[in-house]
This record gives C-alpha cells, sequence and structure tokens, in this order.
C-alpha cells in the first residue's frame, strides 16, 4: 500500500510541474506565488528543442518526395 500511494504522489507532483510548465512559462507568464519555480521553468523551456516552422519542413518532404518520384 506504501509503494502505491508513493507512486501516486509522485505522479501528482510530476503532473503538477507539467500543468505549471504549460500554463506560466511557455506562454510567456511568470507564477507570482512561486518565482523560483517560474525561474527553473523558464529555463527548461528555453533548453528543450522546438520547431521552427512547419512550412519549412514541408517543402522539404516535398522536394524529397520530388527526388524519389518515377521519371517518365
Amino acid at each position: 500500500m506504501f509503494v502505491i500511494s508513493s507512486v501516486m504522489v509522485v505522479i501528482l507532483a510530476l503532473s503538477g510541474l507539467v500543468l505549471a510548465f504549460v500554463a506560466y512559462p511557455l506562454r510567456g507568464r511568470e507564477i507570482s506565488s512561486a518565482p523560483w519555480l517560474g525561474e527553473m521553468l523558464a529555463r527548461a523551456a528555453e533548453s528543450l528543442p522546438t520547431v521552427d516552422s512547419e512550412a519549412d519542413d514541408i517543402a522539404a518532404w516535398q522536394d524529397q518526395a520530388d527526388s524519389r518520384a518515377p521519371r517518365g
């Protein structure tokens, strides 16, 4: 029973961090009640990889598909 309770506490803590991450630093806002947490999450948001432009990916995919198309 203790293991299940411990795992649930860890899951709830992680879900709270994810919620705080999505609600505040990802949108450029600060967490007023815990500025240290906001700074930590902002650093995490800056270090995560991001998708720059979907249009560039689509153009590269189309060029690759055109080069594989049979010539006739």
